[in-house]
Formats: C-alpha cells, sequence, structure tokens
C-alpha cells in the first residue's frame, strides 16, 4: 500500500507500509512461535486445575502439545485420566488449534466422539485470538464438569465410520448451549 506525503507534483514521495496477513511470511511463523511459548509457560506455570503439559510432547515441536487430564473431583470422571492432543498451524492464533482427546481412555460425554473428536464451538466457529490453551482447557473441563449422564453422541458411530481425522474439517452443528 502506499500513500503520497505530499510536495510538488514532481517530487512525490511514497511511504510502503508492509502489510502482514496471517499464514503468509516467516515474521507470522515468528510471531505464532513466540505466542505458543508465552502460552507453554503459562501453561507449565500456572495450569487448570487438574490439567498438566506432557513435557516430552514439547521437547521435538512447539506446534504440537499433549495434555495431561485429570477427572474433576465430584463429577462423573472423579479419578479418569485423559490426554488432549493440541496441533496449531502456522495461521495461529489467528486459526483455532486442532484439539481432540487421544490415547486409550476417551471420555464417554455427548460431545465427545469415541475417536476423540470434541464437538465445541470455540474449536471452530466461536474461536477468537484472544482465546488461549488455557481457555480451551477450562471449557473442556467446564463441559465434562455438567455433564449428567455419561453416554456418546447419538450419531457417534456413523460420524467415527465416516468423518475425516482432522475434526476442524467437520461442520458441525451445535444443537445445544452445552458445546
Amino acid at each position: 500500500m502506499t500513500e503520497r506525503l505530499g510536495g510538488p507534483r514532481d517530487d512525490v514521495t511514497f511511504r510502503w507500509i508492509c502489510v502482514s496477513y496471517p499464514g503468509a511470511g516467516g515474521t507470522n511463523m515468528a510471531s505464532m512461535q513466540k505466542r505458543l511459548q508465552k502460552e507453554l509457560l503459562a501453561l507449565q506455570n500456572d495450569p487448570p486445575p487438574g490439567m498438566t503439559l506432557n513435557e516430552k510432547s514439547v521437547q521435538n515441536t512447539i506446534t504440537q502439545w499433549i495434555v495431561d487430564m485429570e477427572g474433576a473431583t465430584g463429577t462423573l470422571y472423579e479419578g479418569e485420566k485423559f490426554q488432549l492432543l493440541f496441533k496449531f498451524s502456522g495461521r495461529y492464533p489467528f486459526d483455532s488449534p486442532q484439539v481432540m482427546f487421544t490415547g486409550e481412555n476417551i471420555p464417554v460425554h455427548p460431545h465427545v466422539y469415541s475417536n476423540g473428536h470434541i464437538c465445541l464451538s470455540i474449536l471452530t466457529e466461536d474461536w477468537s485470538p484472544a482465546l488461549s490453551v488455557q481457555s480451551v482447557c477450562l471449557s473442556i473441563i467446564s463441559m465434562l464438569s455438567s455433564c449428567k449422564e455419561k453416554r456418546r453422541p447419538p450419531d457417534n458411530s456413523f460420524y467415527v465410520r465416516t468423518c475425516n481425522k482432522n475434526p476442524k474439517k467437520t461442520k458441525w452443528w451445535y444443537h445445544d448451549d452445552t458445546c
């Protein structure tokens, strides 16, 4: 983009304004890495209740994390252990992370499919760059803690057979206020 700063017509001066777009160029990659490092430290130093960063998961890459989770006291999931997988694209934080349950123990919940995919609006259309890994973790804790009955989503079998491996490629329909 250019802007005329004034002066006689034959002596036009232009100023170049660099515009940065998410996912384009090294500057954004550097800012994404800086943001992830900041969030990584926050998660290590002040994790949400029952959450712990799996340190081994970030030894080789900052763009894929595993967060160990324990079911909250007084809930249907008390004493159960789960793992959340976070994958970050070069467009983070403008693009939400891919988040899903992984490992052997996937919670039985109306908004969690048996393949680990989570139906939660902040992971897709309600995502904002103001959100963080910690806010996603807190939302998942809240979602599990408010569960009244352990059951899979009604379309679990069909969805798991036909879905994309990346839950972000699913077009979710949010049918209640709890996801």
